[in-house]
């Protein structure tokens, strides 16, 4: 049977059609190659379209460069050359096998032939071709696994992954989504009996693959079985007495009141709320600056009671900032509105949530009436004294509701 992407969109793309003008030619074959031929069959968006070709890279330079493209060496000796063309980046690979491994890289060897190219890759998923014309190649059966939504290891499961440990963390991955119903069982044995492998992995390839599952529309299967394999306590130990539960109201809550997808607020779910803990986990994992922060200010903050006024909620947002009480009470009223379906009072408390968390997305930061001249003008003496002033005063603001004016705090400065 004839598989068919003739109406993706991508396929009458000027930029694209110049990278393949000058390599569909001449002796020489160039083809679309996974991630977009896979994402178009799915009727998901394409992002990116990545090309293979039986020309070497030094062909690849020279005739992309002789039509006018900018070459770039960005994985020359693994054979990838990114074609800069209309203002994108095309990456542009030879074909090739693997003729050593370590876990982690691989010694390639260039050739011609489609299948050993196709047989060196991952997934049957992603190891398919398409044509400029958009007629797609699968030789590892793709299209099937596709058609069933089955993610699968082309060949033997255990020799894929030992080629290359992160596959582990990318078979998780893209059961999250691309996935449905259990997981090849073959993958998921070999997963949980190779996971020893993980500890190869730079902290960084570990994170990015973990941000992008938990990234997924629905990331809880898949969670589900890394705990049962054993696959997440080996890089998030700090789940292991956790758990992952709270992930489906999440989820659910998520859809339901329309927020954005956020991979952050998915990992605060499922690690507990201990600032030393986080802050380990993210130094382990090399978590950005502002992600670290986050997870910070998320632990430092209280989750407030559902019934609370909104002046105290005022004064917690003062004092603890507004992320980490949003983010708390995000998680809060995901687990209520879990626990609604069987409990009248977890209703009660989700619509209670649901008032504090709209309360806290549209306050604004009040700004303090005095300054520390206003104090040392009055006696305060500069260094630990008016430290300790200003925070007295302050909580007196926060207080009377952020009502006292600059006068009344004026009236109540002590020198002594």
């Amino acid at each position: 049977m004839t598989v068919s992407i003739a109406d993706a969109a991508f396929l009458s793309d000027p930029a694209l059609l110049a990278v393949l003008d000058a390599l569909d030619r001449d002796g020489e074959e160039a083809r679309i190659a996974g991630g977009a031929v896979r994402n178009t069959l799915m009727g998901l968006p394409v992002t990116d379209e990545d090309i293979a070709t039986t020309a070497l890279p030094d062909i690849v330079i020279e005739r992309t460069e002789a039509a006018g493209l900018k070459a770039v060496k960005t994985g020359y000796e693994h054979g990838t050359i990114t074609v800069v063309s209309g203002g994108r980046g095309f990456e542009v690979t030879t074909l090739r096998s693997d003729i050593d491994t370590d876990g982690r890289r691989a010694t390639v060897h260039f050739g011609r032939d489609w299948k050993a190219d196709a047989e060196r890759r991952d997934f049957t998923i992603n190891a398919l071709y398409a044509t400029r014309d958009g007629r797609v190649i699968d030789l590892v059966g793709g299209v099937a696994d596709i058609a069933a939504k089955r993610l699968r290891f082309i060949g033997d499961a255990e020799t894929r992954i030992r080629e290359d440990y992160l596959r582990i963390l990318r078979f998780f991955r893209f059961f999250a989504w691309y996935g449905d119903g259990r997981p090849d069982a073959d993958g998921l044995k070999a997963c949980a009996r190779l996971k020893d492998g993980l500890g190869q992995l730079s902290a960084e390839r570990v994170w990015m693959e973990m941000k992008k599952l938990l990234a997924a529309p629905d990331p809880a299967r898949s969670l589900l079985w890394m705990r049962q394999s054993g696959v997440l306590s080996a890089i998030l130990p700090e789940t292991a007495n956790w758990g992952i539960d709270s992930i489906h109201g999440l989820i659910a809550t998520a859809r339901d009141l329309g927020w954005p997808v956020d991979p952050l607020l998915r990992l605060m779910a499922i690690t507990p709320p201990d600032g030393e803990r986080l802050a380990a986990m993210a130094k382990r994992l090399r978590l950005s600056k502002a992600e670290s922060a986050r997870l910070t200010v998320f632990a430092d903050s209280p989750t407030p009671g559902a019934s609370i006024p909104g002046v105290a909620l005022d004064k917690l947002l003062y004092e603890y900032g507004r992320e980490g009480i949003t983010d708390r009470l995000r998680l809060a009223l995901a687990g209520a509105r879990w626990t609604a379906r069987e409990s009248d009072k977890a209703l009660a408390d989700a619509d209670g949530f649901a008032r504090l968390l709209a309360h806290a997305e549209a306050w604004t930061h009040p700004v303090f009436p005095l300054r520390g001249a206003d104090l040392l003008a009055r006696g305060v003496r500069p260094g630990p004294q008016l430290g300790a002033e200003m925070a007295r005063l302050g909580v007196k603001w926060a207080d009377s509701g952020f009502s006292l004016d600059r006068e009344a705090l004026l009236a109540m400065i002590s020198p002594d």
